[in-house]
């Protein structure tokens, strides 16, 4: 084992590998939780989409590890869920089978990018300040989202506004519990995060689940049984052919999406993780980051195929890391834990969305720090920023963020007289975006 991952060659042990990979695993345990919750709006069913998640995050674990030999961890991603559910199944009309397959096919793009030249010239051909945008903008998606999702805010008159009470069945108007159960789980997560606990997260969706229970918000089921729990509600139920006949251009812009936002996703966190551990070299790269990006692509299509969004790195790794890890041992710890986790799936639909709209914020909170990457004192940058940052909620799309920032940086430049600062790719981006409005305007 140490010959194989070079424990020792790295300064590390396998003691500090173990507890490095249990480390990571409680810090992004919600997404057994949140993606199924996520998901399951589209129809899928709660139970398959947990073992999905669980089973395929252990397939990029250990793709990880074998291939890279990295310390890094994957599951399906947040934001990258929230666009299979928010945009490419509730506004751009595709089922979740279709879905699946764009998945699936975004996956597949993605490969071929990971093993071939185009790799380092489409990462480089996007400017910074762009990835740093589409990050901080998907996470204040996902806190609108867990805000909607309990009702926090709503638009009763016309314009949003903060809901304490809401009307019932009969009419009559009631205390808002789901709301304030949210609220109160937010506090004890943020409390949490603030003393730096591990698991913070974790801990905060169990805690306010049990805080639930006097509220009527948390309910037990009549039983608890692994019967009926299984993949085959989703596994393999992808429908390739309905993609196409729904249109060219959205399928091409939704894989693009997908593919895009989990390259920088995963060279995002890859790079700017290991750069803060020392584990790069003299050139800023991370030995084994080429067969990381690859195991990436696998995984996301390993998911699609066994009922779930894309798979992607996942900087909550940093925690295992700070621990010590610096090998693939902990990926394999990680992976493990995700593969005993299946045996959650008859309990965690105990867990209600007022526990996990509270993780969704604080993930949004994590992610918004991509805006302090900005140069907010250069309007080149700062409009395009905005546009994308603002539109995904305001849009409620994630992809019509990623298309607003692009089209607007291509033209301001063009303006100015600076075509050629613009990649070609930028622009190739901008005008499939411009012509998928104009197609589905007309």
């Amino acid at each position: 084992m140490d010959k194989f991952f070079k424990i020792t060659e790295r300064g590390s042990s396998v003691r500090t590998e173990i507890v490095g990979g249990v480390t990571t695993f409680f810090a992004m345990a919600y997404i057994i939780f949140v993606n199924p919750g996520m998901l399951s709006a589209t129809g899928m069913d709660f139970n398959g989409v947990l073992l999905a998640t669980c089973i395929s995050a252990a397939i990029g674990c250990f793709l990880t590890a074998l291939l890279a030999n990295a310390p890094f961890a994957q599951a399906p991603g947040m934001g990258l869920n929230a666009f299979f559910t928010y945009t490419v199944c509730f506004k751009m009309g595709y089922t979740w089978q279709e879905a699946l397959a764009i998945v699936l096919l975004s996956g597949i793009l993605f490969l071929i990018i990971a093993v071939s030249p185009l790799r380092s010239k489409i990462i480089s051909s996007i400017p910074a300040f762009l990835k740093s945008a589409i990050s901080a903008g998907i996470g204040l998606f996902i806190a609108f989202i867990g805000i909607l999702n309990v009702g926090l805010v709503g638009f009763g008159s016309g314009v949003p506004a903060l809901q304490f009470m809401v009307a019932d069945d009969a009419g009559n108007m009631v205390a808002n519990t789901a709301g304030i159960l949210a609220l109160i789980g937010l506090l004890i997560t943020a409390i949490l995060m603030a003393y730096k606990v591990k698991g913070a997260i974790v801990i905060g969706i169990i805690v306010t689940a049990i805080i639930g229970f006097p509220m009527g918000e948390t309910v037990l089921p009549e039983s608890i049984t692994m019967a009926g729990v299984s993949l085959s509600s989703v596994a393999f139920k992808l429908d390739i052919p309905g993609v196409f006949a729904k249109g060219i251009l959205p399928l091409v812009t939704a894989v693009i999406s997908f593919a895009l936002v989990d390259c920088f996703d995963t060279v995002g966190t890859l790079i700017g993780t290991a750069k803060n551990a020392g584990m790069t070299d003299r050139h800023g790269n991370l030995p084994g980051g080429d067969r990381a990006l690859i195991a990436d692509a696998v995984a996301t299509c390993c998911g699609a195929c066994l009922g779930t969004s894309t798979v992607t790195t996942f900087v909550e790794s940093s925690t295992g890391i700070s621990e010590g890890a610096r090998t693939g041992l902990s990926s394999v710890v990680v992976g493990v834990l995700f593969l005993v986790a299946c045996l959650l799936a008859p309990v965690a639909k105990i867990i209600p969305s007022a526990a996990t709209a509270p993780a969704l914020i604080i993930v949004g909170v994590l992610m918004i720090k991509g805006a302090t990457e900005v140069n907010w004192g250069d309007f080149e940058e700062a409009c395009p920023a905005f546009l994308t940052i603002a539109m995904m909620p305001f849009a409620y799309s994630i992809s019509d963020g990623i298309g607003f920032g692009f089209i607007s940086y291509s033209v301001i430049k063009l303006a100015r007289g600076k075509a050629k600062d613009v990649p070609l790719l930028v622009y190739i981006i901008s005008v499939l975006f411009i012509l998928k409005y104009i197609l589905t305007s007309v």
